[in-house]
């Protein structure tokens, strides 16, 4: 570990360090409840790793609200619904809840028609779904593989004691190609879902 960075002001951390640190202030005094709001968001791979084993072998209550799925999965074992002022028990799964917010919104399409500029329903063409399909899967491998990148050079030795500009600059990257994956695999699922519908 570089010594200096026990000396650096609490301003000058990068966004990883800062919530390494929060995470670090907030269980120090083992609570018997842990309150976490998007615990993951700056996180390196292997912090956010360590962060699943701690709370995984925790055993006292967390509370913790996050967009990442499969950190949910990993660590929960109850889900509650917040929704139109009320807190219910969710008893279904991420995959159910995920749709459940999609069909909400209108992003899981009901069905492949759509209406033309006189009001009639027409059917979109089975080849255009296929070319569909084949565009958002394009997408979601051209955004894995900079993800995968992006992974092997966060996980370079050395690399968190480089300069704290250039770590947060790769962190926000890895956030935002994390995202644009998550988005284009729920696009690559939809557009399954018409063609197979179409048989």
């Amino acid at each position: 570990m570089n010594v200096d960075i026990v000396e650096t002001k609490v301003g000058r951390l990068s966004g990883g360090q800062k919530a390494r640190l929060s995470l670090m202030i907030a269980t120090i005094d083992a609570p018997h409840l842990i309150i976490l709001d998007e615990p993951t968001n700056h996180l390196d791979i292997q912090s956010r790793e360590a962060l699943v084993a701690a709370l995984t072998e925790y055993t006292g209550a967390v509370i913790l609200v996050s967009h990442d799925q499969s950190l949910v999965e990993l660590v929960a074992d109850r889900l509650w619904l917040v929704k139109d002022g009320n807190v219910t028990p969710y008893t279904e799964d991420m995959d159910a809840y995920r749709k459940m917010l999609l069909s909400e919104r209108g992003g899981l399409p009901k069905s492949d028609k759509k209406k033309s500029k006189n009001g009639k329903v027409k059917k979109v063409p089975k080849e255009k779904l296929k070319q569909e399909v084949a565009s958002c899967e394009e997408r979601v491998t051209k955004l894995q593989g900079m993800r995968d990148k992006l992974d092997l050079k966060m996980a370079e030795p050395g690399f968190y004691n480089g300069e704290a500009a250039a770590i947060s600059m790769w962190q926000k990257k890895h956030v935002e190609v994390t995202s644009g994956l998550e988005r284009a695999e729920t696009l690559w699922m939809d557009a399954l879902e018409k063609l197979e519908a179409r048989g």
